[in-house]
């Protein structure tokens, strides 16, 4: 047997390698790889890089596209202590030389980078990789596994470090909260450039269930036919993939019901009406909600069938984690105080990549997520707004500063970016833009044009209006909330 040490993860699969050799591990593009298959490659590919010269502690970047060397690539890297940088397979230039320069990788796989060495995954060949059996001794649990980029309150991306005792905990908290077994068949449509996605291979592969994984929920013909190919027990979505599943399908997915033992949603709120056509539709199946971050990932679960507290986001994950709404000291608030929500566990990061970014995020032991909410009487959570001003469009958070960064960029004197509830109830939340008024010549069908080269598409404003005064604190940033 295999043994690593410092990744339970990779032990979960090595077991899984001969605990249910000829299982489906992961069907995907056609292909089903067994769980032997699965840790082979796994292997080769960790051969692969080695023969490429890489070694513990070096930075890769790979970009999230559903291609099995994607995942052999990831789950490699934790044989050789490789820390994986996932980026969005959509990620503009922009932002992947901004995390390039940070990161420095040794190569960047899955796109072609015009500073650093490069591989797109066509142009691997895993099988000629020789399979390593074991792994370097300088590595630990709380050695750090991956970084993953996300946005904060100013706006710039930051890098999220997580070990591999966190992303392993996390699944770990995860599948004890849902209830997830070998048995269980996954569809995954979600992407995998996210704690999400990822968070629901990592939970289906250490239990030793089989993850089919489709490119996204586009083809709802796909998605439907694969509950009845592969008898499918549950899956993960976020609220705007519910509102287009319903939307082009309408009811149909109910007549899978009784199959379906767990959903998973995430990624944005959702309203009390939605939740409880979802409890109508899936009577007998265990729906579970949570909330998080990328530095908290899942910290908190909200089970439908609990239907007195269905507006709030739950209770703790586990009793591994513990919840706090504080003040702005730090001192824990008493019950149905308003705070700010902060959080002790085993999947909660230790540190960002920037030693300045961490500097005030944490209460102690407790990282502050940024949201304000409040605990009732019987310890459940409410979640009253998020003050850190990101919007949250179909799932993905959009830093208002980028986007305004973006269009000034541009030659605009100054603008201002906030949500507005997307009326088709798909995305959730939209950007709009106000732009000061008499600081630039273009007009609003110019800018939106020129930002098609700078913004990926859910991040660029879907309407724009001037503006006379854009209102800020004596400290000049500027207050979105007033506007809203």
């Amino acid at each position: 047997m295999n043994q690593f040490e410092h990744s339970p993860l990779l032990q979960q699969i090595a077991q899984n390698s001969q605990k249910y050799a000829s299982k489906p591990a992961i069907i995907m593009n056609g292909q089903s790889i067994t769980y032997s298959e699965l840790f082979v490659n796994i292997r080769k590919a960790a051969g692969v890089m080695k023969q490429m010269g890489f070694k513990a502690g070096d930075r890769i970047i790979l970009s999230a596209h559903k291609d099995l060397e994607y995942l052999y690539l990831y789950f490699a890297s934790h044989i050789l202590g490789i820390i994986n940088v996932i980026v969005d397979s959509e990620s503009n230039e922009e932002r992947l030389q901004y995390i390039e320069e940070r990161i420095q990788p040794v190569c960047c796989f899955g796109y072609k980078s015009k500073k650093f060495n490069s591989k797109l995954f066509s142009e691997l060949n895993i099988d000629e990789g020789y399979e390593i059996e074991s792994t370097c001794d300088i590595l630990h649990r709380t050695s750090i596994a991956e970084i993953l980029f996300t946005t904060g309150t100013t706006g710039l991306p930051k890098g999220v470090c997580l070990s591999y005792y966190n992303i392993y905990s996390s699944a770990e908290n995860i599948n004890g909260y849902i209830g997830n077994s070998a048995e269980d068949v996954e569809l995954l449509a979600l992407p995998i450039c996210h704690s999400f996605g990822m968070g629901r291979i990592r939970c289906a592969l250490i239990k030793g269930s089989t993850i089919v994984i489709l490119n996204n929920f586009a083809n709802i013909r796909a998605f439907l036919k694969a509950f009845e190919l592969y008898h499918i027990t549950g899956f993960g979505l976020v609220p705007a993939a519910w509102a287009y599943i319903r939307k082009m399908s309408g009811m149909r997915i109910a007549k899978y019901a009784k199959q379906i033992h767990y959903i998973e949603i995430g990624s944005a709120s959702m309203s009390l009406d939605t939740k409880k056509e979802l409890l109508n539709l899936f009577p007998d199946t265990r729906i579970c909600m949570h909330y998080g971050l990328t530095e908290a990932s899942r910290c908190c679960f909200q089970e439908f069938h609990d239907t007195k507290h269905l507006d709030s986001i739950g209770k703790p994950v586990s009793s591994l984690v513990d919840i706090k709404v504080m003040d702005e000291h730090g001192n824990e608030l008493p019950v149905n105080s308003k705070g700010e929500l902060c959080v002790k566990g085993n999947m909660v990061f230790s540190h960002y990549l920037e030693e300045c970014d961490t500097k005030n995020a944490f209460y102690n032991e407790y990282f502050r997520t940024g949201d304000c909410g409040y605990k009732n009487s019987e310890g459940y959570f409410y979640l009253l707004g998020r003050e850190k001003e990101l919007i949250n469009v179909g799932g993905k958070k959009v830093s208002p500063m980028e986007v305004e960064d973006a269009i000034i960029s541009l030659g605009v004197g100054d603008c201002v970016c906030v949500p507005i509830k997307d009326e088709t109830n798909f995305m959730g939340e939209l950007v709009f833009c106000y732009v000061l008024k008499g600081s630039t010549s273009l007009t609003f069908e110019e800018i939106a044009e020129k930002l098609k080269s700078k913004l990926e598409v859910y991040k660029r404003p879907v309407a724009y209006a001037w503006i006379d005064k854009i209102p800020i604190t004596s400290s000049g940033k500027k207050q979105r909330i007033q506007i809203k």
